[in-house]
């Protein structure tokens, strides 16, 4: 089952753990495009950086999986997008406290709220990016 199989506010732990899974995956892409583009010193340098940039999009994935589903049975409120710009929002906190910097947490936040807001108004009114042309 996928991410959007499950409904809304319930079962946490799978819906935590598929973004924790997707996010941890994404770590992995962006940690071998940022060292084949700046190439460590020695192998040693690589594998912290791999390990540091993986363990943090996987938390944030864990985060944002978690912090939706709880808020949506929090708020009795299962398919309302501010439970994923809430998901968001403290991805980006995390993000923030991270790197210990307010101003990345708090644009971190907002960014990461509003693209998940709008992700899931696009899922729920069928927007697509992408796909066939019309005819």
């Amino acid at each position: 089952m996928g991410y959007w199989d499950l409904q809304e506010g319930t079962d946490c732990v799978e819906k935590t753990w598929i973004t924790t899974k997707l996010a941890t995956a994404l770590g992995l892409v962006g940690s071998a495009y940022h060292i084949v583009a700046y190439q460590p010193d020695s192998a040693l340098v690589a594998l912290q950086r791999a390990t540091n940039t993986t363990v943090t999009m996987a938390t944030m994935g864990a985060i944002f999986g978690m912090a939706t589903c709880l808020t949506a049975q929090a708020r009795e409120t299962p398919d309302d997008p501010i439970n994923y710009f809430i998901g968001g929002c403290a991805s980006g906190i995390f993000l923030g406290a991270r790197t210990h910097s307010a101003m990345t947490g708090t644009t971190a936040c907002v960014g990461l709220g509003t693209v998940a807001f709008f992700t899931k108004v696009g899922k729920m009114e069928g927007w697509k990016i992408i796909g066939p042309p019309k005819l």
